[in-house]
């Protein structure tokens, strides 16, 4: 079809992007420095028509064209000074992506060009190129509508949810019980078969890895590698297409919707990974597909004096620039998108120290965190922080406001190094365990601020984790010199795989240790897709770059992998029916009611009470921690006072066994053993101030019936 100018009609300018009335669609598109602007609408051949945007509201450049409908592809060519010396880097041959584009048609086409400067010439960014750059994915505007019928959101309080990392397309690629065409989408994770799983291990939430329209980068396409993690983002508003079943365009985003409503309906929230740091748009050398040349310094944080130049805190070639009204805008309007129309849970933020900064410093008051907090949309879902990003005091763990909650680098690298056998862990474990409450207590969080996690995405797998001393990269084609070196693992005695039957035992007493470790400490525990079932990556720590079987969920069994994700489940089971394991307030490490019980209380493994002296000491790799049911101080859904059962959790991670003494010889209730990790099927009932045998490397976790029970 050819519109006519004269049917063009002004529109409004808000709101941004492409919307659809049943008539027609209006278009809206910010620019502070654009001279002119014009739409360019795409039919199925390929053929443009450029369309001019002339009426311009508050920098919003806006029009209404009658009669476009769902499905329409849609892209801008924005016109302007051509000055990168000044942050300027305008230019019309370039087809430009709208940054609030509810659908792509496509990913980035490297082979149509995608760059608005000369490439291949030291200083070619000064110079701009004249050649069509028709690169950048097309948008396509969307019907909106979804029954969302019956759709509710869970609301799982935060101390009681358990958080599932996974990936769209590795969790579902492998599981023979769903249909092929739907492996690797969202339709994949929406299936009956997916879903029976997640509710048979127990999880309250899936934290899904990027699946905002991301890209590919040309190096890694060049190398027969794609960007597996999706931390690459192009459209803040788009489902990526790559998760698709089928080829009918916008699809995704109802598939999108289907998933998340199946997943309510299982009483499972759905938390997306975010990136809001960055774009796929990279440094002064990178592609210009959005939002560059839409208007560069509006959107991009540009060195001061010399606006060639990009501010890097990401490691990526840019930062957004959230000191920009209209940046923080598209971020916030991103984010309202996803719980309103979307109905997402919840988000964890990559590298969300980067949006704290204001002029360089990380600052906790920054626009951002404060419009967020006075959201009434925003500050309802669960909001994850990433602590950290590359910059100078770009590590923040602990110092995030109220309201969010935190990746806590520091209680994975404890306990890692706690049951590799490091000395010297045992002060910092003692926190670790029991929320962190050095870190959240003081500026009024609670103990589900933090989220607690050894293994995630980016790193080793727990198998991995007991079973490698140093990363095994080679796959991704950068002579194994990506990835961290410290982590902080250790191989139990062979790197890599191996047929001795000692090693493999204490590696599944070690993946237990850890396991149960995270699930009966206090906090929000995150369980790495996989990890249930001992899942590998054969030593592989940075996987982001691996869409292959290599980072796929594998859904064959043997005993091994059965028997872990049995414990796990038995895990989150025993978590789940005892409100002591997940406390919504901090131990006061004071008596109950005046007597003389504490509601915590830590031990050595003669019974005697630990000291200061054994806190610091640097050989103290045997401890007991008593958690008493009647210290809770919290009350139910119907305001009672919550009441659990007695626990003590017994760690060993030295190498020899060790004898420990069961608390309270005075009171008559006998210790039973709930969990023992060298043993799935062991049974144990003592008495206050008898011995139970802790195997090395090994943990315990005992319960005493609370009285009258």
């Amino acid at each position: 079809m050819i519109y006519k100018r004269k049917g063009l009609r002004p529109g409004e300018p808000y709101p941004l992007g492409a919307t659809w009335d049943g008539s027609g669609t209006q278009f809206a598109l910010y620019s502070e420095n654009a001279e002119a602007v014009e739409l360019c609408l795409i039919d199925d051949e390929g053929n443009e028509q450029r369309l001019p945007v002339r009426h311009r509201t508050s920098f919003v450049w806006h029009v209404y064209v009658p009669e476009i409908a769902p499905g329409q592809r849609y892209a801008y060519r924005v016109h302007g000074p051509w000055a990168p010396e000044r942050g300027l880097r305008f230019n019309p041959h370039v087809r430009l992506l709208d940054p609030y584009a509810k659908a792509l048609a496509s990913r980035v086409q490297w082979n149509a060009n995608s760059f608005a400067h000369c490439i291949g010439e030291p200083d070619g960014d000064l110079r701009m190129s004249e050649e069509e750059a028709l690169g950048a994915p097309l948008g396509v505007v969307i019907d909106p509508s979804f029954d969302w019928t019956g759709d509710r959101s869970p609301r799982v309080p935060f101390h009681r949810s358990i958080i599932y990392e996974a990936h769209v397309r590795g969790l579902t690629m492998l599981h023979p019980e769903i249909p092929e065409e739907l492996r690797g989408t969202y339709l994949g994770i929406a299936h009956p078969a997916m879903i029976g799983y997640l509710r048979y291990l127990g999880i309250t939430a899936i934290e899904l890895l990027p699946v905002h329209a991301f890209v590919h980068e040309k190096f890694l396409l060049d190398k027969g590698l794609r960007n597996y993690w999706g931390y690459h983002t192009i459209g803040f508003f788009a489902p990526d297409v790559g998760y698709r079943a089928g080829s009918d365009v916008t699809a995704e985003v109802r598939q999108f919707k289907e998933m998340v409503k199946a997943l309510h309906a299982a009483g499972i929230e759905v938390i997306l990974d975010v990136v809001y740091n960055h774009t796929a748009e990279g440094n002064h050398m990178g592609p210009t597909l959005s939002l560059r040349g839409i208007d560069n310094p509006t959107y991009y944080r540009l060195v001061p004096g010399d606006e060639r130049y990009y501010f890097d805190y990401t490691g990526t070639g840019n930062t957004l620039n959230v000191r920009h009204p209209q940046a923080l805008q598209l971020i916030m309007d991103s984010l309202r998108y996803w719980v309103l129309d979307m109905h997402i849970d919840g988000f964890r933020f990559d590298l969300a120290a980067a949006l704290a900064r204001g002029l360089h410093d990380v600052d906790q008051l920054s626009s951002f965190f404060t419009i967020v907090h006075q959201d009434p949309v925003l500050s309802q879902v669960k909001l994850i922080a990433e602590p950290w990003d590359v910059g100078p005091g770009g590590y923040q763990v602990g110092n995030f406001p109220v309201r969010w909650a935190e990746w806590n680098g520091r209680y994975r690298d404890t306990l890692r190094d706690f049951w590799r056998g490091c000395g010297g862990t045992a002060s910092d474990l003692g926190f670790r365990l029991t929320g962190s409450s050095d870190l959240y207590e003081n500026n009024g969080r609670k103990p589900y601020t933090s989220v607690n996690f050894v293994t995630a995405h980016d790193g080793f797998t727990l198998a991995d984790l007991v079973s490698y001393n140093h990363k095994h990269n080679e796959a991704n084609g950068e002579g194994n010199c990506d990835g961290a070196d410290d982590n902080r693992s250790w191989n139990c005695g062979a790197e890599g795989p191996t047929d001795d039957p000692e090693i493999l035992q204490l590696r599944a007493r070690q993946m237990r240790n850890i396991m149960a470790s995270l699930l009966f400490s206090q906090g929000t525990p995150m369980i790495l897709h996989g990890d249930e079932r001992g899942r590998t990556q054969e030593g592989n720590n940075n996987g982001y770059c691996q869409d292959s079987p290599l980072t796929w969920q594998p859904w064959s069994w043997d005993e091994p992998s059965r028997a872990l994700l049995e414990f796990t489940r038995k895990c989150i089971r025993i978590r789940h029916e005892h409100p002591g394991l997940r406390r919504s307030t901090f131990f006061k490490g004071r008596p109950i009611r005046g007597g003389k019980t504490y509601d915590i209380q830590w031990y050595r493994p003669d019974g005697e009470l630990m000291t200061d002296e054994d806190w610091g000491n640097h050989c103290t790799q045997c401890l007991g921690v008593f958690l008493s049911g009647e210290g809770l101080d919290d009350v139910d859904e119907s305001g009672d006072r919550l009441v659990d059962d007695d626990f003590v959790l017994l760690l060993n991670s030295s190498p020899g066994d060790m004898s420990f003494a069961l608390p309270f010889a005075d009171d008559p209730r006998p210790w039973q053993l709930l969990v023992d990790t060298h043993d799935d099927g062991a049974t144990e009932s003592r008495q206050g101030g008898e011995q139970t045998q802790l195997t090395s490397r090994s943990l315990k976790l005992f319960l005493r019936a609370r009285r009258g029970a």
